[in-house]
């Protein structure tokens, strides 16, 4: 049987793809030929795409119209104007996803690739995920590469010992390396750097109990399949960054988490004018829903991307995104203005620094059991 050209190019992306997924998974592997052979899968999927679509995807001068040749053959789109062609909106997370590869491509220092690979390591399960939904998407299931592709035996990231030496790596990363990822970051919004399509984190939840003959070594749980109250375990499992193995529990919820007062000091080191944790804090978290009133019947009902609640301080805590985002909501005089209706009170002393952040719950962030402020 004659296969189309556009077949052949989906053949060798495929290749490439699963080339790269062994890469990462075998235990020698490494992490710059993993990039690579990523870049080429998606860089192939594309050119697939457009071919099937007879979409021309070879560049040409602008001025005369003619192909631009490289060995006396049209060049190509390169993955970056590939991406930008496939989906035109900058702020597209499968894009921007893609795009931070092609930038760690061409940064990456060997030496560190390791250490790379760890902190990278959600992003790039989105990207291969992003990889296999696209060529689905576009050309069947029956391409689909789910059939070959295998959950890795691991050691170090199922055990707090190993989860203490992948942190460990992580934070070797050199301030250069770290960097490529931070400045790529910095413009994007927290709702994305969130979704799991740009970085794709779960949580291992080991099973119990008899084995049904359905019963694979992993199994992906739907929320819209479960009931309201298995729902609702997942879900604040997945908020509070509880662990789960077996019949222990180790909370882990309130790490790198921020109490009202905290944030009012890391948002007033970033602007021209004071900001209060009583005033202008309060009325942000109310207008924009990131949690319940203080007297809630249902005090875990908060937007998790920048609030939780925590059992063990019986209040509300908030994550840096939340920083972020009201930085960018209210950052600037004018913005300041268009938000509250009113003037804001600018600092007396712009070199005077903000006190230390540290003090109990400002009032509003603690729930209706609690005595504090």
């Amino acid at each position: 049987m004659a296969y189309p050209r556009w077949h052949h190019i989906l053949m060798e992306s495929q290749r490439h793809a699963l080339k790269a997924v062994d890469e990462w998974n075998c235990s020698s592997g490494n992490y710059c030929d993993f990039l690579t052979h990523m870049h080429k899968a998606w860089h192939y999927l594309l050119h697939a795409e457009f071919h099937k679509d007879k979409i021309d995807y070879h560049f040409r001068d602008p001025k005369t119209g003619q192909y631009i040749l490289i060995d006396n053959e049209p060049k190509a789109w390169d993955l970056e104007w590939c991406l930008k062609q496939r989906y035109p909106d900058s702020g597209d997370i499968v894009r921007l996803n893609a795009e931070l590869f092609v930038a760690l491509r061409n940064k990456v220092e060997h030496r560190y690739e390791h250490n790379l690979k760890i902190a990278t390591g959600g992003k790039a399960q989105a990207l291969v995920m992003n990889y296999e939904h696209e060529m689905v998407a576009f050309f069947g299931s029956k391409y689909s590469l789910a059939d070959r592709l295998r959950f890795p035996i691991s050691l170090q990231a199922l055990t707090a010992e190993g989860r203490a030496q992948l942190q460990k790596a992580a934070k070797k990363l050199p301030k250069k390396t770290r960097d490529v990822v931070a400045k790529f970051e910095a413009a994007i919004d927290p709702a994305v750097l969130d979704d799991l399509k740009y970085d794709y984190r779960v949580r291992l939840v080991p099973i119990v109990g008899s084995k049904t003959d359905a019963d694979l070594a992993i199994n992906f749980v739907k929320l819209d399949e479960l009931t309201e109250e298995e729902r609702k375990t997942m879900v604040e499992a997945g908020r509070q960054g509880t662990v789960i193995i077996k019949d222990r529990h180790v909370e882990v919820a309130d790490k790198a988490k921020l109490r009202a007062k905290q944030v009012a000091a890391l948002v007033e080191e970033q602007v021209p004018f004071e900001f209060s944790a009583y005033s202008e804090h309060l009325e942000m978290w109310q207008r924009l829903k990131v949690r319940p009133a203080k007297d809630s019947a249902d005090p875990y009902a908060t937007d998790a991307r920048y609030c939780i609640y925590s059992e063990a301080f019986n209040s509300y805590l908030y994550t840096p995104a939340w920083v972020k985002k009201v930085v960018k909501e209210i950052g600037t005089v004018e913005k300041y203005r268009a938000f509250f209706d009113k003037e804001p009170r600018m600092k007396k002393n712009i070199t005077q620094f903000p006190k230390q952040a540290g003090a109990p719950a400002a009032e509003g962030d603690a729930h209706p059991q609690s005595k504090s402020a």
